[in-house]
């Protein structure tokens, strides 16, 4: 995933909290904020009076927000948190757990820098060796690494609610360690927590059985992504307006967001998919001025030197960087209940443009457990796997692992529901 460059200026850190239903996710966002001192204090004054007798605050309530949630005790929708450390600055996206929501943990992964794993130890049994990690853990840690997200950072949860923590913390900690070398993962951290008493969350927890850094520690010392400067320079355009000069002539400036690469004042470009040369007349940056160069990352308007007709959806680029493409191969997130099967038709969202297309063959399906393929016909709701799509128009095409969502990256909708059937990462 590509950062722009005001979020890598004042070093934000985009991260999402996932893992399995009741894991914890909220009530570590909380001790997050608490311990931070990002909370006011009319919001420590209602968390004390509803807590519960004496027992410790129930520190989700910052978190599930929306009514429905407080009832079930579950995280719905994506709730969206923000706070800072003198190191660095946070915003935390608290994904669900519940396997039906899974959609909302796929958009919590967008753009994200960074997906903190809760795993309850409290679930597992630790007498098994070795210990089975729960589906949804396995999966939201799969999705996280196939949607792009750099660094994955494992918190086994509620270590204090244990008979035994170092030996639970011993085995659980092998378990991770199998699932990711099995699942070519390269996790940046495992370590214990206590969301609820606040263990290991924002001081580091000192016993004989761990001396590691606290969550918080992690968070801050993460290396930021770096904007890929070096490829040839792309822009979806999102948006033409027309300017007026005083002279009766209306020029266009074209918006959008700079993909990859430079630009600057003077370079030849090429419009996709009509393939109409032009160079770059002016640029604007978003707050009106002109600028002479703008860089992957930054919203930039682009002036062209000649009238052409360019649409919402339509591509600008170094000459040769925009190919089409009708056909490829692309790793599929299903999030439907609708099955997805061969021949298919949906819609299909490329950047800021809309296509037709179908699904022309699904090679196979990731099992969750054994992390092998499984050759199968349709891919249900929450599976992974990879298929072959095919567009009715061509789409300039780029690996998702090369250019991220900027490019790599499909949103598929079922034209018959309207609802988000899956996301397409392209090979």
């Amino acid at each position: 995933m590509h950062t722009p460059f005001s979020e890598l200026a004042h070093g934000a850190l985009r991260f999402l909290t996932a893992g399995s239903v009741d894991d914890g996710k909220s009530t570590l966002i909380g001790r997050l904020l608490l311990d931070s001192q990002a909370l006011m204090r009319d919001q420590v004054d209602t968390l004390q009076r509803l807590r519960r007798g004496e027992g410790a605050l129930d520190l989700s309530l910052l978190t599930d927000g929306l009514e429905a949630e407080r009832e079930q005790g579950i995280t719905i929708d994506v709730a969206y948190r923000y706070f800072a450390t003198p190191r660095r600055k946070f915003i935390i996206a608290d994904a669900p757990g519940h396997e039906q929501y899974t959609r909302n943990m796929v958009t919590a992964a967008a753009g994200s820098h960074a997906a903190v794993i809760l795993v309850d130890v409290t679930k597992l049994d630790l007498n098994q060796r070795p210990v089975r990690l729960l589906p949804q853990t396995r999966r939201h840690a799969l999705l996280a690494h196939r949607l792009g997200v750099p660094h994955l950072v494992f918190a086994v949860n509620k270590i204090d609610a244990v008979a035994d923590p170092g030996a639970a913390w011993a085995a659980v900690y092998d378990a991770l360690r199998a699932f990711c070398a099995d699942a070519g993962l390269q996790p940046a951290a495992i370590l214990p927590v206590s969301a609820l008493r606040g263990d290991n969350v924002t001081t580091a927890l000192r016993s004989a059985w761990y001396d590691g850094p606290s969550l918080l520690h992690v968070l801050e010392t993460l290396p930021l992504p770096q904007p890929p400067l070096s490829s040839p320079w792309r822009l979806a355009v999102q948006w033409v307006q027309r300017t007026g000069d005083g002279t009766g002539e209306q020029p266009r400036v074209l918006w959008g967001r700079l993909a990859c690469g430079r630009v600057h004042v003077g370079a030849a470009l090429q419009v996709f998919p009509s393939g109409q040369p032009a160079r770059v007349a002016a640029l604007w940056h978003h707050a009106g001025r002109p600028i002479e160069e703008a860089a992957a990352g930054q919203s930039v308007g682009v002036q062209l030197d000649r009238q052409l007709d360019v649409s919402r959806g339509d591509w600008l680029g170094a000459p040769d960087a925009l190919t089409g493409q009708r056909r490829f191969a692309a790793t599929v997130a299903w999030l439907d209940t609708d099955a997805a099967v061969v021949g298919q038709r949906y819609w299909l969202r490329h950047g800021h443009r809309w296509v037709q297309g179908r699904i022309a063959a699904i090679e196979h399906r990731l099992d969750i457990q054994t992390l092998q393929p499984v050759d199968v016909h349709a891919l249900g709701a929450n599976d992974i796997g990879r298929a072959v799509l095919e567009t009715a128009a061509p789409l300039p095409l780029v690996p998702f692992r090369h250019a991220g969502p900027d490019g790599g990256a499909l949103i598929v909708v079922d034209p018959r529901t309207h609802r988000t059937a899956g996301a397409a990462l392209v090979e």
